[in-house]
C-alpha cells in the first residue's frame, strides 16, 4: 500500500470520521499556537505602540513604524550591517572550507585520517566557554604572525571559517557520489579540479544547502566570538546590541521588540531560500533503491 504523501509519525491520517477530524484540527491548532504563538507576538508587538510586555494581541494597538525609527536612533542598523558582514563572508569561508575538507577526507588516502576527523569530532564536543579565554589570547595576538585581531571583522570571521559539522556532512555526502563518474569525466580529458566543480559539487548541492542553513544559523547566533573580538561598539553584532539596548533603560520595549524582529528575519529568510535544498539533503540517503 502506497503511503498517503502527508502521512505523519502519529498516524493521523489512518483516523476517519468528524471526530477524528475534529481531534486532528484542535491538534493542527495547537501546534501552530504552540510554535507560531510567540512569533507573530513578536510582530504585532514590534509594530505597535507596546507597553506591556507580557501583554499578546492579535493586531498591534496602533499600528506604528516608530520602533524602528527609534532603533535607528540605537545605531541598530549598523549592528545589522556588522552581522551581515561577518555571516556573509564567514558563511563563504566555512562553505569554502568544509567542500574541500570534504573532497580531501572523501576522496584522497592519506595516513593519519582517522586521527584528524576524531580531532574534528573533538572540536563539536567542546563548549565555547571552555575556549574562549584561549581564543581571546590568539586572536590578542597570532601566533608568528605578530598580528592582533581585537577590533577587527577578521577576527569574528576567521574563527568561524571551519566547522566540524559542515565538514563531516560534506564528507558523507561526497562517499555517496559513484566513483564512476570522476573515472569517466578523468577518461575524457577532464583534470581533478574541473571533475570536482562539474561532477561533485553539483551532485552535492543539497548538502550544501543542509551547511548553507546551518552554518548561517550558527554564524549569525554568535554570541561570545563577538563579545570577545569586540570591545570597540562600532563593531558589535546584532546579538551583542540586544544585550545592550537591553540594559539600557531609555529604551523601550517597542525598540526593543523591533530590534529582535530583525535579528530574527534572516534566519527565517535563509531558510526559506534554501528550503528545497535543506530538506533533500535531510532526506538523501534516508531510503535507499
Amino acid at each position: 500500500m502506497t503511503p498517503h504523501r502527508f502521512d505523519s509519525a502519529l498516524g493521523l491520517e489512518a483516523r476517519r470520521g468528524p471526530v477524528a477530524t475534529v481531534l486532528k484540527l484542535l491538534l493542527y491548532a495547537g501546534m501552530i499556537l504552540v510554535f507560531a504563538g510567540p512569533l507573530w507576538g513578536l510582530l504585532v508587538s514590534a509594530f505597535g505602540q507596546t507597553l506591556d510586555p507580557t501583554s499578546f494581541a492579535l493586531w498591534p494597538d496602533g499600528f506604528t513604524l516608530e520602533n524602528f525609527a527609534q532603533a535607528g536612533d540605537k545605531n541598530v542598523y549598523g549592528y545589522l550591517f556588522n552581522s551581515f558582514v561577518v555571516v556573509g563572508f564567514g558563511l563563504l569561508l566555512q562553505m569554502l572550507v568544509s567542500v574541500f575538507a570534504a573532497y580531501a577526507l572523501a576522496r584522497k588516502k592519506f595516513r593519519g585520517m582517522t586521527v584528524v576527523m576524531l580531532i574534528m569530532l573533538a572540536t563539536m564536543m567542546l563548549p565555547e566557554e571552555i575556549i574562549a579565554i584561549p581564543l581571546s589570547l590568539v586572536l590578542a595576538d597570532m601566533p608568528l604572525l605578530d598580528v592582533r585581531l581585537i577590533d577587527t571583522y577578521a577576527g569574528m570571521i576567521l574563527p568561524v571559517g571551519a566547522w566540524g559539522f559542515s565538514i563531516l556532512v560534506m564528507t558523507e555526502f561526497m562517499k555517496e557520489v559513484p566513483v564512476e563518474l570522476e573515472e569517466a569525466a578523468r577518461i575524457d580529458g577532464a583534470g581533478e579540479l574541473r571533475t570536482f566543480f562539474t561532477i561533485i559539487l553539483p551532485l552535492c548541492r543539497p548538502a550544501l544547502g543542509v551547511i548553507g542553513v546551518f552554518g548561517f544559523t550558527m554564524i549569525w547566533d554568535q554570541y561570545l566570538l563577538p563579545l570577545i573580538v569586540a570591545n570597540d561598539p562600532g563593531y558589535y553584532t546584532l546579538p551583542i546590541a540586544l544585550r545592550s539596548l537591553r540594559s539600557d533603560e531609555e529604551v523601550g520595549i517597542g525598540v526593543l521588540l523591533a530590534a529582535t524582529l530583525l535579528a530574527l528575519l534572516p534566519s527565517i529568510i535563509a531558510f526559506l531560500a534554501f528550503q528545497r535544498q535543506f530538506m533533500r539533503g535531510l532526506t538523501s540517503g534516508a531510503v535507499k533503491g
